[in-house]
């Protein structure tokens, strides 16, 4: 098995003008499918003519957002300036989506911080147009181990409509079989047990996912140098939920590209874009890998094994920070 890990390329400047350069992306740059199927963008999400640019004349019926919500990004501001941001952007999505859509967005909790910023982009997402329609937590199966608190090991999602979307019910059962009986109820005056009203042997997954493993590294899905990576299978169960084949899905902040391969599986049409080119650049290696390979990531790889082998700088660089020796 190779092992060439890649250090969280976000939080590291230095690191990220060392791979700038094998990038094919720079700001304004979209890229254009050949079997056109799908669309990525060096776009900043705040910008609407942009972000109008890249869908044209489409009308996505589904959009998964994941905004930076550890501030990286806002170089530790503050939740006011933050949620500013998240408004102007969730006005943008808005308008470029179809009458009858869903709106997912993945948002963080932190708990020294009086649980920010979930609770101010809540209260933001009450004075828009979109209509509130559950909260998700998806349960991780490793978290952050504590003595005196209880371990995080929650991650949230929060789920809006535009209009009245259709909504897949067969995309909520799991693969984990029902085996208690009970839950009793009166159906049309015959006293039913769970499993005669049941449409399936599966329970179904709920606003609470514990059926889903987080990412690490032994896993396939696994893009080295991204941070907080989702899981293909819960952004596979959204998509499930809320398009059909042939639609399209919108997710404008790519980082590791889950959305566009989750999308490629299930023969929908993505336009997803980010900010910074090298998580662009990550995002079209990782559909390119698949297309060839059929590999979802690259486990204990990275994006850019090929150029840090001949890359005199940037090897040296990764073993004196990171004492990480490349193959």
């Amino acid at each position: 098995m190779t092992n060439s890990p890649l250090p969280r390329i976000d939080k590291d400047p230095e690191l990220k003008k060392l791979l700038l350069p094998y990038t094919r992306f720079k700001k304004g740059k979209i890229w254009n499918d050949k079997l056109g199927l799908h669309k990525i963008g060096c776009i900043d999400i705040a910008d609407l003519k942009s972000l109008k640019k890249i869908a044209e004349n489409e009308k996505p019926v589904l959009s998964i957002q994941d905004p930076p919500y550890n501030f990286v990004a806002f170089k530790e501001t503050d939740t006011k300036e933050f949620i500013t941001w998240c408004k102007k952007w969730v006005e943008n999505i808005y308008s470029i989506l179809a009458n009858n859509s869903a709106f997912y967005v993945w948002l963080g909790a932190d708990q020294k911080k009086g649980f920010s910023p979930l609770p101010e982009f809540m209260a933001m997402m009450k004075n828009n147009n979109f209509n509130s329609k559950s909260y998700i937590t998806l349960r991780n199966q490793r978290g952050y181990g504590t003595q005196i608190n209880w371990m995080s090991i929650r991650q949230e999602l929060l789920y809006y409509e535009k209009g009245k979307p259709n909504f897949n019910i067969d995309a909520e059962y799991t693969e984990i079989p029902k085996i208690l009986n009970g839950y009793y109820k009166t159906i049309n005056g015959k006293k039913t047990e769970n499993f005669e009203r049941s449409k399936s042997e599966n329970i179904r997954a709920g606003n609470v996912w514990v059926d889903i493993q987080q990412v690490f590294y032994r896993m396939e899905e696994n893009v080295n140098g991204c941070f907080a990576q989702k899981p293909l299978k819960a952004i596979e169960r959204i998509i499930n939920a809320g398009s059909k084949k042939n639609d399209v899905v919108v997710d404008f902040f790519s980082h590791s590209g889950t959305t566009l391969i989750a999308c490629e599986k299930l023969g929908r049409k993505c336009l997803t874009t980010d900010i910074d080119p090298i998580f662009c650049e990550i995002t079209l290696r990782r559909l390119e890998n698949f297309r060839k390979t059929g590999k979802t990531g690259w486990q204990n790889s990275n994006p850019f094994v090929d150029e840090i082998k001949k890359d005199k700088k940037l090897r040296s660089y990764l073993a004196k920070k990171y004492e990480l020796a490349q193959p």
